[in-house]
């Protein structure tokens, strides 16, 4: 017994090192759900962190294949047991788990889960998610000995996620510091450019036909002027990066995104992404710039039934597919659809975009960037 509880000690202490690492949440909870199923000898472990949609903002497990995740689908939603145990808060153990009267039902895919063990994760008196441990490998099921050691491991959970909510408000905190300062310097430097660019167009003017060569003169000076002011501005632009991605990365903003969208049109708006390595900050504000715009054409504009957005990384290269299948539209002609600044920012990163269409058979925009990872 003094060995086993060294190694329950051991366990915890790797999870709060992990919390103390400032490992991203996801790992920290990995490391939580893999020491409570080792310990409790359990087949099935599992941590649910809830979002406001219904659905989990994070959740992992351990005794599940990717395989059998593929075959299951989607990740679960707040129904059955888990919804109950995010509403009461309190502990559950059960000798079947399918004869409770809370159970509902699980894909057809989902492996048979028999004796139960769910704990809340809690903050005060807040349910920030649940643990829980299904199908214990020697007789007899759950403990209350087990109860009290995964309501140890609760706790730890429970630091993590409020340690990385802190970490991640004072990150935001800082971040709004930096841009209310660039804010700041572009108000004077754009000013100022402005200002100079505004004198020399209205010299120019005056000169035009007095002194045409030198209106010529202060006309290039214009345009020289406005290219650095343009310049500055996407500079800064670049630099704003949207604070989701420092949080999420590129295609996990942009499936948050698409999943909005998807609730507030009627439109049928998917997202589908593959593996994608680290990139130029750059380049993950450009493409979901270009993502967002052409998402804002197809709902607004086309009237398409279906959206499809589709982020993959092959031999070096990132690309990005929005379809729909709306009206299209006559390539060629003036169009207000953004089509020229959402070209500027691919090219900007060294991208290219393509955009397909005709009248009556929706539209494609394309983007891809090389060199990306």
């Amino acid at each position: 017994m003094p060995a086993e509880r060294a190694e329950i000690l051991q366990a915890v202490s790797s999870a709060v090192l992990a919390v103390t690492r400032h490992l991203s949440v996801r790992e920290v909870l990995q490391v939580i759900v893999r020491s409570a199923q080792r310990l409790l000898d359990a087949r099935y472990a599992a941590l649910g962190v809830p979002d406001e949609e219904g659905s989990f903002a994070e959740f992992v497990a351990e005794g599940i294949t990717d395989k059998q995740w593929d075959a299951i689908g989607p990740l679960p939603r707040q129904h059955g047991m888990l919804g109950a145990m995010l509403r009461e808060g309190t502990p559950v153990r059960l000798p079947d788990l399918r004869e409770d009267p809370r159970f509902e039902w699980w894909p057809k895919a989902h492996p048979v889960m028999k004796d139960f063990l769910g704990v809340p994760i809690l903050d005060g008196g807040q349910v920030l998610g649940i643990i829980f441990l299904a199908n214990k490998s020697t007789p007899g099921g759950f403990t209350k000995d087990d109860e009290d050691l995964l309501t140890l491991f609760a706790a730890h959970a429970a630091i993590a996620l409020t340690n990385a909510r802190l970490y991640e408000r004072g990150r935001e905190l800082a971040m709004l510091e930096e841009r209310n300062r660039m804010a700041r310097e572009l108000h004077d430097a754009v000013t100022q450019k402005l200002f100079s660019l505004r004198l020399t167009a209205r010299s120019a003017a005056v000169m035009l036909d007095s002194a045409p060569d030198q209106a010529a003169v202060e006309l290039e000076r214009v345009q020289r002027l406005a290219g650095e002011a343009l310049s500055e501005l996407r500079a800064v632009i670049v630099e704003l990066r949207p604070a989701e991605l420092d949080r999420h990365g590129l295609a996990e903003t942009l499936r948050k995104h698409v999943r909005m969208l998807d609730r507030l049109h009627p439109s049928l708006v998917t997202f589908e992404a593959g593996e994608l390595p680290p990139m130029d900050p750059a380049v993950e504000v450009a493409v979901l710039r270009v993502a967002q715009e052409s998402l804002h054409n197809a709902l607004r504009h086309s009237g398409a039934e279906q959206v499809s957005v589709r982020l993959a990384y092959e031999s070096g290269r990132l690309s990005l597919t929005v379809q729909d299948d709306g009206v299209g539209f006559e390539q060629g002609g003036t169009r207000g659809l953004g089509l020229v600044s959402m070209r500027d920012r691919a090219e900007s990163v060294g991208g290219v975009m393509t955009v397909s269409s005709a009248p009556g058979q929706g539209t494609t925009v394309r983007v891809e960037v090389s060199g990306c990872g």
